[in-house]
């Protein structure tokens, strides 16, 4: 019996190890997704500032894109990641430039459409936070994610 119930404290063990690393991995989903808002509410509102501003689509992106990589960087790699490493700011701009790419490949198509720039822009957002999510948590910042 004690044998068994040996057994049955290793599973426990490594039971409980699994659970515990469950649950760091969707505190930090929380984490990305809390920074995330405050992130995209950063970006949309400098991408609205420089629409209104010069009423220039593209050009707004870009800045919204540049002047928010930064602030995004140090939001998510320390927060988010518990990242500190500017090592780690090539790939995360890097990633920033797919994600531009895609946001303008889908601003223009939208706008083709006739979507105004404000509405296709906020549609465009959550394909475009999903990119950074799966480019920050599996390449820019992953030996800190796991």
């Amino acid at each position: 019996m004690t044998e068994r119930s040996g057994s049955l404290g290793s599973w426990a063990r490594v039971a409980v190890r699994l659970i515990r690393r469950h649950m760091r991995r969707h505190a930090q989903f929380i984490k990305f997704i809390q920074i995330g808002i405050v992130n995209t509410m950063f970006g949309y509102g400098i991408f609205a500032l420089c629409f209104l501003a010069t009423r220039w689509p593209q050009l707004s992106a870009v800045v919204a894109t540049v002047v928010g990589v930064l602030f995004n960087f140090f939001t998510t790699g320390r927060l988010v990641f518990g990242s500190r490493a500017m090592s780690a700011l090539g790939p995360f701009v890097l990633g920033y430039v797919v994600t531009l790419s895609l946001n303008l490949v889908l601003l223009d198509a939208m706008l083709g459409l006739g979507v105004g720039a404000l509405l296709a822009q906020a549609l465009i957002l959550p394909i475009t936070v999903t990119l950074n999510y799966l480019v920050n948590s599996r390449i820019v910042f992953r030996t800190r994610a796991n």
